[in-house]
C-alpha cells in the first residue's frame, strides 16, 4: 500500500496549504497576512475604505445632488422641476433684501446661542473638571448628559410652555417685574442656547480635565491670581475645546428651524424659509439655493478656524 508522504509542518505532500485539522492557515491567508503585517497603509485603508465610502455616498453626494438642484426651476404651470440650467435661484437669494436680512437674523440668532453658552459652560466645566470631587464629578457629567436623553421636541415645547403668557417664566419674574418675552426671537435664542448647552459643556470639560493640575498650581505659587491664571495660563489650552463647542453650537443654531417654529412666532430663519418651500411652496430648488447660504457660512467658518490653527490640537 502506497504511503503517503508528510512535510515536516504537518500538511500532506503536494498540499501546500493549511489544515483544519493542525490548525494552520492556508497559504494564502498567511501571505496575506503577512502583506498587512508590513505594510500599515493597507491596514488603514481596509479600516477607513467602508466607512469613508458610505461617507462618500449619503453626505457628498447628497450635497453634491443639493447644489445640482439649486441650479433648476419649478415650471410655473406644471409644477415639476425643469432641469434647465439658470442662476435665478441663486441671484434671488444673494439679491432679495427680504433673505438678506433672514440670513443676517439667523448669523445673529446662532452666534447668541454660541456665546451664550460660552459664557455658561466655561463656569460649569471648571467646576466639574477642577473643583468637585470625583465622586460628584460622575454624577455632574451624567446630569450633563441627561437632557440629551430628552426629545428635541419635548424640550422645544416644554420652553413654549416657560415663556408663554401666564407661564413659569413670567410667574418667577413677576415680583422683580420681569415678563416673558413671548414667542419672538428672543425666546428662540433662549431655548436654543439651552438644547445646545451640553455640546458646548462637554468639549470644554474635556479641555479643562487635560490642564495638569500641578500648572495651576504653579501659577498660584509664582502669585498669578485666579484671573490670571485663567486667561494666560489655561485658555491658550482650552481654545481647542472651545473651538469645537463653538462649531457644535453654531452649526446646529444655523440650521435649525424647528425651534423657531414652536417658540419664533413670526421669526424667520433660513431654516424656516427651506422647510417652507420644501413643504408647502413645493419649490425644491428654491429650498436647495437657501440652504447653501448656511453651508458656506459654516464652511467659511471651519477654513477660518482652521487656518489658526486650534484643530490641530483637538
Amino acid at each position: 500500500m502506497a504511503t503517503q508522504i508528510q512535510h515536516p509542518s504537518g500538511s500532506p505532500a503536494g498540499r501546500p496549504g493549511g489544515s483544519a485539522r493542525t490548525g494552520v492557515p492556508p497559504l494564502e491567508h498567511r501571505r496575506v497576512s503577512a502583506l498587512l503585517h508590513r505594510n500599515s497603509w493597507l491596514r488603514l485603508a481596509g479600516l477607513v475604505t467602508a466607512p469613508a465610502g458610505w461617507l462618500v455616498l449619503v453626505y457628498i453626494a447628497a450635497l453634491a445632488a443639493l447644489l445640482i438642484t439649486a441650479f433648476w426651476t419649478v415650471d410655473t404651470f406644471t409644477g415639476k422641476v425643469s432641469t434647465e440650467w439658470t442662476l435665478e435661484n441663486i441671484v434671488a437669494v444673494t439679491t432679495d433684501p427680504v433673505y438678506q436680512i433672514i440670513t443676517l437674523r439667523t448669523l445673529w440668532i446662532a452666534v447668541a446661542v454660541t456665546l451664550i453658552d460660552l459664557v455658561i459652560a466655561l463656569p460649569i466645566a471648571f467646576f466639574i473638571a477642577k473643583v468637585a470631587s470625583a465622586r460628584w464629578q460622575k454624577l455632574l457629567v451624567v446630569a450633563v448628559l441627561m437632557p440629551l436623553w430628552a426629545s428635541y421636541l419635548v424640550k422645544a415645547y416644554a420652553w413654549r410652555n416657560v415663556l408663554a403668557e401666564g407661564g413659569l417664566l413670567e410667574w418667577l419674574g413677576a415680583p422683580i417685574g420681569l415678563q416673558t418675552p413671548g414667542y419672538s426671537q428672543t425666546a428662540v435664542i433662549l431655548t436654543l442656547s439651552y438644547i445646545w448647552l451640553p455640546f458646548m459643556i462637554l468639549p470644554i470639560h474635556a479641555g479643562f480635565d487635560r490642564v495638569p493640575d500641578s500648572l495651576l498650581e504653579a501659577s498660584g505659587d509664582l502669585g498669578a491670581k485666579p484671573w490670571t491664571t485663567l486667561r494666560l495660563v489655561m485658555l491658550p489650552i482650552l481654545v481647542p475645546s472651545i473651538i469645537a463647542g463653538t462649531i457644535f453650537t453654531f452649526s446646529l443654531s444655523l440650521g435649525d428651524y424647528i425651534t423657531a417654529q414652536i417658540v419664533g412666532g413670526t421669526t424667520q430663519m433660513l431654516g424656516t424659509v427651506v422647510y417652507a418651500n420644501v413643504g408647502a411652496a413645493n419649490n425644491l430648488p428654491f429650498a436647495a439655493a437657501v440652504s447653501l447660504i448656511p453651508i458656506v457660512i459654516i464652511t467659511i467658518y471651519l477654513f477660518v478656524v482652521r487656518r489658526t490653527g486650534a484643530l490641530n490640537n483637538l
